[in-house]
């Protein structure tokens, strides 16, 4: 890939996050969180806003 090669954050049902080259099909079971940029920005962008890596449903029943 290109170094201009832009980027987006997904999220799955889960709440998991992942980085996805902006110009291919999401993946199945992941939509666009809405950040796009770098590859390291979007890495920067989960690192702040992922602060608990437990699946939602686990979460949901360690409360």
């Amino acid at each position: 890939m290109s170094e201009t090669q832009m980027y987006q954050v997904v999220v799955n049902h889960e709440e998991q996050y992942s980085v996805w080259a902006a110009d291919r099909p999401l993946p199945l079971g992941w939509s666009s969180e809405g950040t796009t940029g770098s590859r390291e920005e979007c890495l920067a962008h989960i690192a702040e806003v992922w602060t608990d890596m437990r699946p939602l449903s686990v979460r949901r029943v360690q409360g």
